[in-house]
């Protein structure tokens, strides 16, 4: 009877589970899945958006990508956009994390100020900085009799540097919460153990600290790398993919030859490709990164 109670149990206790799991995943499916495979089907085609024939084309939107050399330039941006990102946000997040582990005063306030701007929509974000740019710093100029360029949006050679500013301000005070969640759950003990064997800050830093940190590295590496690569709202309010197409990512030229250009199936066929960089690019890092925890 006991055992016919349990199963009995067991299995009511499935069905509840299913049904709590079961809104969360037809919006997956729905929201994600389905559109996924939809983009598949007309990056096989030509059709327009619009119109309701759609021809065949098989392959031919995806070989046309690689010689299309306004969505290779948008590839360029964005490859460098997320490789300076990656490097920036990381190394920033764990320099500030390590300072406001140190015990230094008013270390609240400080953890709310750097995590403030991540809370801010990223339209907002390249909104402000765009006045920043054109309007307020340049007042310093006028102030201080100088000649300092603030005017990074409006030059092809300066609008990458201009983004990254604005980019890493929203973001690092958010990765570097992971960081020092990570910092603050390594044992004193290890510390203490490295001090008797001799170890100075630097070896304990490099031989304690940062094995350590192995997980919080991989979350942060993995979500600066794959959110730098999906950057679109960032540069609407901003450049608009300018000046000329110096700051045009993968999903902005996307969108403009999809939405704009009216060419449904090649910019589905962009779609794509990005999701399957983004995939191979996260499939890699977490498997590298993963082998550093387990030697961790």
């Amino acid at each position: 009877m006991n055992r016919r109670k349990s199963s009995g149990m067991e299995r009511k206790m499935s069905r509840q589970y299913l049904v709590l799991v079961l809104p969360g995943f037809l919006i997956f499916t729905i929201g994600l899945i389905v559109p996924l495979f939809l983009s598949f089907r007309y990056s096989l085609t030509d059709w327009d958006g619009m119109s309701a024939e759609m021809k065949f084309v098989g392959l031919q939107n995806y070989i046309k990508l690689f010689g299309d050399k306004e969505f290779l330039e948008s590839f360029w941006f964005t490859v460098k956009f997320t490789i300076g990102n990656t490097i920036i946000q990381n190394i920033c997040a764990l320099l500030f994390a390590l300072a406001l582990d140190s015990g230094i005063k008013a270390q609240k306030f400080y953890r709310a100020a750097f995590f403030i701007p991540c809370l801010i929509s990223a339209v907002i974000v390249g909104f402000v900085w765009l006045k920043l740019y054109s309007n307020v710093l340049p007042e310093i100029n006028t102030w201080l009799g100088t000649n300092i360029n603030f005017l990074l949006f409006g030059d092809a050679d300066t609008v990458l540097g201009g983004l990254l500013i604005a980019n890493n301000w929203q973001w690092i005070g958010y990765w570097m919460l992971i960081y020092l969640a990570g910092l603050q759950s390594v044992p004193a003990e290890l510390y203490e153990a490295a001090r008797v064997d001799g170890a100075g800050p630097i070896k304990r830093f490099f031989n304690v600290t940062i094995p350590m940190l192995a997980p919080a590295i991989t979350i942060c590496v993995v979500g600066i790398t794959t959110g730098s690569l999906k950057v679109y709202d960032l540069l609407i309010s901003s450049t608009k993919g300018g000046p000329g197409r110096a700051s045009t990512s993968m999903i902005y030229q996307t969108y403009t030859t999809a939405i704009n250009g009216r060419q449904y199936g090649y910019g589905s066929a962009m779609t794509v490709t990005l999701v399957i960089m983004l995939l191979l690019v996260a499939l890699i890092q977490v498997k590298g990164l993963k082998k550093k925890e387990v030697q961790a």
